[in-house]
């Protein structure tokens, strides 16, 4: 269908909750992507840090298609080996404990909700200016961005919003706190990393208080940020994380992983998903992980950030980069929009960008971007400027 049929049937089929950009994507190999019309552009957002692994990747596609035509579906009543390997390996890549497997980011900030409340019954979630966790209800409640929250109030009790200093963190969290919950780069909310001075006052404030430290790794983690977990490079390690995005190698899914300390909060009946730990996307994650884990891609992210965020500096209306890795974002000078300059980037230089806010680009492509591909995309950015 072209672009033109596709818009009218969206306007009369469709919810209207996004706004879309008139493009209609067709095809995706690496850090390519082609529209309808046969044109290609460089994709830098990789489906908002979804596609770590690239658009396509060989290995990914293999595991989806044998999987797909062997199982596809029976449900947590029964075991099956890709969801079983799966959680075993995503302990053992983090904090040793065990996992609950789920189907976005959302639902796994829902669960490390509900296992700090089972740990704390009724305990206050602290949360910190900024945040985004997701938005259904209880991720939402913990998102404290005005906008986003008001429409749909009241939201869920019991969220404790704290700003982003280490005695705020001190203050906020008390006997009466089940947990911290926090992004350790706030990704939503214009790609802003928290000091380490801040992660490790939470994980004062959580020992001295019996709380649970959780971070939210749903867009740092699968080695975006140069390690596979970015807490690795905090010196702080919480008691739980969650991960999603980039988990499935393109695919849905999504997992929060524990230390062994909350490896048996959660029990049977407290909660459930039914297509979580499917076999089609956990065979694809099983692949998504090992090359996400392996360490010559994660020196490459690395090296390609730092060349990424040197030269986004040189360009005239970049005030500052900021950021980790692969997880970049630019805050433009006074008099620049960055979601005009986002929306121009996509249709006249064929560069896929996102804006994070009215003055803040955020940049996160596949991690196997190549020198020659970051050059070229700094390049088509540097030509929409003054």
């Amino acid at each position: 269908m072209s672009l033109e049929e596709l818009q009218a049937l969206e306007r009369r089929a469709v919810i209207p909750t996004y706004l879309r950009n008139p493009v209609q994507f067709v095809r995706g190999e690496g850090v390519r992507l082609w529209d309808e019309a046969g044109d290609e552009y460089l994709d830098f957002l990789a489906g908002i840090s979804v596609l770590n692994v690239g658009h396509c990747h060989p290995r990914v596609v293999a595991a989806i298609r044998e999987q797909a035509g062997r199982l596809t579906h029976v449900s947590n009543l029964y075991y099956t080996e890709p969801a079983m390997r799966l959680s075993a390996a995503l302990a053992e890549s983090s904090l040793g404990g065990k996992v609950f497997l789920c189907n976005s980011g959302a639902e796994a900030n829902e669960a490390a909700i509900k296992l700090a409340r089972r740990h704390r019954s009724g305990g206050e979630i602290v949360v910190l200016r900024d945040a985004f966790h997701g938005r259904t209800y209880g991720a939402l409640s913990a998102t404290p961005q005005e906008a986003k929250q008001a429409p749909f109030a009241p939201l869920v009790p019991g969220f404790v919003v704290a700003e982003k200093r280490p005695e705020a963190i001190d203050a906020a969290v008390g006997p009466s706190t089940a947990a911290v919950l926090l992004e350790p780069i706030q990704g939503e909310g214009g790609v802003l990393p928290l000091d380490e001075e801040l992660l490790r006052a939470a994980r004062e404030a959580c020992d001295r208080a019996g709380a649970v430290l959780i971070f939210d790794e749903v867009q740092t983690g699968m080695g975006r940020t140069g390690t596979l977990w970015a807490y690795e490079q905090t010196g702080v390690v919480p008691d739980a994380i969650t991960s999603a995005k980039a988990l499935g190698g393109g695919l849905p899914i999504g997992a929060l992983i524990t230390g062994q300390r909350l490896a048996d909060t959660l029990q049977p009946g407290d909660h459930a998903s039914t297509f979580a730990g499917g076999p089609v996307a956990c065979a694809a994650a099983l692949v998504a992980l090992e090359i996400c884990s392996d360490p010559q891609l994660l020196a490459h992210v690395t090296a390609m950030g730092e060349r990424f965020a040197a030269a986004l500096e040189e360009l005239p209306f970049v005030a500052s980069v900021r950021g980790r890795g692969l997880l970049v974002g630019a805050e433009l000078t006074p008099g620049t929009s960055a979601i005009e300059l986002a929306r121009r980037a996509l249709l006249e230089e064929r560069l896929v960008i996102n804006a994070t806010g009215p003055s803040s680009l955020r940049m996160e492509p596949p991690l196997i971007v190549t020198e020659s591909e970051i050059d070229e995309a700094v390049a088509r950015l540097g030509r929409l400027g003054p």
